[in-house]
């Protein structure tokens, strides 16, 4: 694990710190985490905008029709 260092205003650390009170955390788990679900929202834009501009073609996507097909089985019969 690698230790960031980077200030904050006097408000948001008041905030940080009143959330991991809150929450029983360490204010370091509480930023962690919220680096990290920061993180992992602007990937999923960046992906949104790939398959924008790079949709699925023909072949990638002749899959798709069969995963509309539903179960295989019959449910009723695990009744």
């Amino acid at each position: 694990m690698t230790m960031l260092s980077f200030r904050v205003e006097d408000e948001d650390a008041t905030a940080i710190q009143g959330w991991a009170d809150e929450l029983g955390v360490d204010r370091s788990a509480l930023l962690r985490e919220a680096v990290r679900l920061h993180l992992n929202r602007l990937a999923s834009e960046r992906e949104a905008r790939t398959w924008v501009e790079a949709p699925l073609d023909d072949g990638e996507s002749a899959l798709a029709a069969i995963a509309d097909w539903g179960p295989a089985e019959e449910w009723e019969d695990w009744a």
